[in-house]
């Protein structure tokens, strides 16, 4: 035997490369460590962090050209939200009736951060390395159109109801809207991946050599994935007193906490977007953030108007005028700009700026 066999890894890794094993372990075991005190804690919690959210990416993304677009994708973005929620009812049930906005700020949050954050990212990258790059047009309409909906049913229309007042919905509207946010990821889910798979790919990009990747391989990144996605989340939530507290010390709104949770739990997300758009694969790119922003509000509305319902909490989901605005312009600019199947760095800078605004306004209301 060699001396380089015999320092060779022992433990069996099938094909996965070692530290996209171990990173999640480790940050596993930094949240025995408790809620982060002082720099050096709160910093080696966030280190961790960082590395699951990259192990996060390495194993979705193997997954990815083992099964091929758009299931890949939709992998990733359905195994992120379901996690995603859990925090959410999480802490829901943590702090009582202060968290009822919490749903709120988290889902218009997420809907910012993919339409206009992941999307102008991918767009200006994309843009920046390939001049150009193409996207089937048809399904994205078709993800465009469910997001329109779901945002005005969930984060508008309870401003406008007279059941109840203010920004809330009665016990039976609230059933009947998360009713129809389950129907229609239902449907859209069954349209990417059975009815009209081929409206979610690119001919000529999105065609990944995934049959090379080995069947022992697809299954340890599969068992790796929701160890990853379970760091990140709980890590997340370890964070979140440190967040806080850096929110107040700046003087910012509430609402800012709900932002910054959202960005880290939607890391693995955005990385493994961006990688994809690097790679002239923008079809992949858009299919991440569209459906990303879908599982959102169709998972996770029915699943904390569960929990509110089983506390008593008073749900409150209605957007501010302002947040309004903003969310409708973010819906028009996305079905202008992504309505000719090809993108340019244009179109990412405008989602840049939208997304920018919505942060500016977050914390100078």
């Amino acid at each position: 035997m060699s001396a380089a066999q015999s320092a060779a890894p022992r433990f069996p890794t099938f094909g996965l490369s070692p530290w996209s094993i171990v990173v999640p372990f480790l940050a596993l075991a930094a949240i025995l460590i408790g809620k982060p005190g002082g720099i050096v804690m709160t910093a080696a919690v966030a280190a961790a962090l960082g590395g699951a959210v990259m192990a996060a990416v390495y194993h979705a993304e193997v997954i990815a050209h083992r099964v091929g677009e758009p299931f890949g994708t939709l992998i990733l973005a359905f195994a992120v939200t379901v996690i995603e929620t859990s925090l959410i009812v999480s802490i829901m049930l943590s702090e009582g009736h202060g968290a009822q906005s919490l749903a709120r700020d988290t889902v218009i949050a997420a809907v910012m951060i993919t339409i206009n954050g992941i999307v102008g990212v991918c767009l200006l990258l994309g843009g920046g390395r390939h001049h150009e790059q193409g996207y089937t047009q048809s399904g994205v309409n078709h993800g465009l159109a469910i997001l329109a909906t779901l945002s005005v049913l969930t984060l508008v229309l309870p401003n406008y109801t007279t059941s109840s007042a203010g920004p809330f919905y009665t016990d039976n509207q609230l059933i009947f809207i998360a009713f129809d946010a389950l129907i229609l990821y239902g449907v859209f889910v069954v349209a990417q991946t059975i009815w009209h798979r081929d409206h979610f790919l690119y001919p000529d990009k999105d065609e990944a050599p995934h049959e090379t990747v080995p069947t022992a391989k697809a299954i340890a990144a599969a068992a790796m994935l929701p160890l990853a996605l379970i760091a990140v989340v709980l890590l997340a939530k370890a964070l979140s007193p440190s967040i806080e507290a850096g929110v107040a010390a700046m003087g910012a709104p509430p609402a800012m906490v709900g932002i910054i949770i959202a960005a880290l739990v939607l890391a693995p997300e955005s990385l493994a977007a961006l990688s994809a758009a690097r790679a002239n694969r923008v079809q992949t790119s858009l299919n991440l953030a569209i459906g990303s922003a879908l599982a959102t509000i169709g998972l996770t509305i029915p699943a904390v108007a569960i929990a509110a319902m089983a506390m008593g909490l008073d749900l409150e989901l209605g957007l501010s005028a302002k947040s309004t605005v903003l969310l409708g312009l973010t819906l028009l600019v996305a079905t202008m700009t992504l309505s000719t199947g090809r993108t340019t760095m244009v179109q990412g800078m405008v989602h840049l700026v939208i997304f920018a605004s919505y942060l500016f306004t977050t914390l100078v209301p």
